[in-house]
């Protein structure tokens, strides 16, 4: 009779005594041990307290993306990230937010209260630390802008697609 084959990977042979080994690729392995991103945001949901420059990047996704999926929230980090790296936006993650007529929950320079024990800001902050740490795919380097569905902005115009996700579009040029 035959056997079906393994579905996992299968120890060595040396540690069972069961004949040969079978190897998996690596991708294979990491698919399968790869935690989900609400796994990741159970796990990042605590931690040290974030500074002034983690917490502006949290308050973007809290206020941008907030009851969006989590990787469209992930993805909204991202470009904040992307943008504070790529030599075109303000260096750090809150000049980037706080970049006049950029991010519309924005007023005077300042962010909206934030009510601090809501779980919506626990994700934020999740997300956040998620994206700081690059523990979870994310959009490429170069997406630098996204935009609602809701909405149709000039400027996308001059930039390529990426992908939606959740109720935003995101952009690269």
């Amino acid at each position: 009779p035959e056997q079906a084959p393994p579905t996992g990977p299968t120890p060595p042979a040396a540690q069972t005594g069961e004949g040969p080994a079978r190897t998996f690729p690596p991708a294979a392995v990491a698919a399968v041990l790869k935690p989900s991103l609400r796994q990741l945001v159970a796990q990042y949901s605590a931690g040290a307290d974030l500074d002034e420059q983690q917490k502006g990047l949290a308050t973007a996704v809290y206020f941008e993306s907030n009851g969006e999926p989590l990787q469209g929230q992930l993805a909204v980090a991202k470009v904040v990230i992307n943008r504070a790296a790529s030599g075109l936006y303000p260096t750090s993650w809150c000049g980037v937010v706080k970049q006049r007529s950029q991010f519309s929950f924005v007023r005077s320079g300042r962010f909206p209260h934030i009510p601090a024990g809501c779980a919506q800001w626990r994700t934020a902050q999740a997300i956040a630390r998620i994206a700081m740490a690059n523990v979870s795919e994310m959009l490429p380097t170069d997406v630098l802008w996204y935009h609602a569905d809701y909405v149709a902005p000039k400027w996308r115009n001059n930039l390529r697609r990426v992908e939606k996700i959740g109720a935003h579009i995101f952009y690269r040029s």
